[in-house]
């Protein structure tokens, strides 16, 4: 990667999804010369645009295995079709385990060949799935790994509990987390809060938490639903992203139950993200929608957004992202039920809330904002240096 402007390409299993977005856009501003190949899915976004030179590969839905293989096959012939687009890269990067078996297929096609990383952000359920399907796909991953030159992960424990134990991948890992991208001139960080508070919880005076982000979680939702119908009033639950009706089919008929139970529709990131975390006086940053495996061993970008703007995380004991939380973050409870959190939250003050908002705002914000040079050098992972 010794050019002036190394190029980058992008191999994406959807274009108009939030992450990928701000990933993309963190590369150009990284000052690489980006080019994706990108699938697109029906859930969300219709109306998105790239802002960067994408060929779109196929439309996908929420589908099984056959449906994954087939678009997996019809991408590799399109972008056969594009492979002059290729020429030249330094660098493939791809963001799903679909996807890298198109970028293997893709390094194939050009001379000299590029480097390729895959990036996981997910251990999707059927990679731990104890059975025939699961055994398959994890011996196409590993052939897939053989063919990669590094890896990229967004929390320790996906090496820790996964690559290295199963996978037995021994090759270079970087490190990025799922922190904030704010490009300069962005929203700041809040001024910290008045010592003026409540002396308690009240109907007045709710305790305001918000769930954030993608609502996909169903056991989440469920248990925010018993927590709002235990604590009535006292409780103002606000949900602010986009839904995926698919994972979580009552949804509607939940919030209808509930009228201390918002849903405030998707949010613009990250514009939206300080008046929403200023409203709230917590935030549910537990995963439990793959418990035992991937939500168990994932660290959200709830928790950096949250802690970047001063509202502190409650998450569950014993997972990766507990234990982040449990480092001043926030409060943890000791299992994910409705009993633990209502516990946690009658015990909390309105004061102890505020103590740790004040707490988190003094800390810095390369602990919750990512920088172009962590974006550099996860690239640069198993790359030649320059001469």
């Amino acid at each position: 990667m010794s050019k002036a402007r190394p190029r980058l390409i992008v191999f994406g299993f959807d274009a108009a999804e939030a992450a990928q977005i701000r990933r993309m856009r963190s590369y150009l501003d990284c000052g690489f010369d980006v080019m994706g190949f990108m699938m697109r899915r029906a859930n969300m976004n219709l109306d998105f645009k790239p802002f960067w030179d994408n060929v779109h590969l196929f439309q996908t839905i929420n589908g099984g295995l056959p449906w994954r293989v087939a678009a997996v096959a019809g991408s590799v012939l399109k972008v056969l079709l594009h492979r002059r687009k290729l020429v030249g890269a330094d660098v493939i990067v791809a963001r799903n385990l679909d996807l890298l078996a198109v970028a293997v297929a893709a390094r194939a096609m050009v001379r000299p060949k590029p480097r390729v990383i895959y990036e996981c952000l997910d251990i999707h359920g059927l990679m731990t799935d104890p059975g025939l399907k699961g055994r398959v796909t994890r011996a196409l991953e590993r052939a897939l790994l053989a063919r990669t030159d590094a890896l990229i992960i967004s929390s320790p424990a996906f090496l820790r509990e996964y690559f290295a134990p199963v996978q037995k991948w021994d090759g270079p890992v970087a490190l990025v987390e799922n922190k904030l991208w704010i490009e300069d001139g962005g929203p700041g960080r809040p001024a910290p809060p008045s010592a003026d508070t409540p002396d308690e919880w009240t109907e007045e005076t709710p305790i305001r938490l918000a769930w954030v982000g993608t609502l996909r979680c169903a056991r989440s939702l469920d248990i925010l639903a018993q927590a709002a119908e235990r604590m009535g009033p006292r409780l103002q639950i606000a949900l602010h992203g986009a839904v995926h009706h698919h994972a979580v089919p009552g949804f509607d008929a939940i919030l209808d139950r509930h009228p201390n139970m918002t849903w405030h529709g998707a949010y613009d990131y990250p514009n939206d993200l300080a008046p929403i975390y200023a409203q709230n006086n917590l935030v549910w940053s537990q995963d439990l929608w793959q418990w035992g495996t991937n939500s168990t061993w994932l660290l959200p970008n709830r928790i950096y957004e949250a802690s970047y703007f001063g509202c502190p995380s409650i998450a569950v004991a014993g997972t990766e992202t507990g234990h982040r939380v449990e480092n001043g973050l926030g409060w943890t409870v000791p299992e994910p039920s409705a009993d633990a959190l209502c516990a946690l939250l009658n015990r909390l003050t309105p004061a102890e809330v505020a103590a740790r908002r004040q707490a988190l705002l003094s800390r810095p914000e390369s602990e919750f904002r990512q920088s172009a040079a962590e974006i550099s050098n996860a690239l640069r992972a198993g790359m030649p240096t320059a001469a």
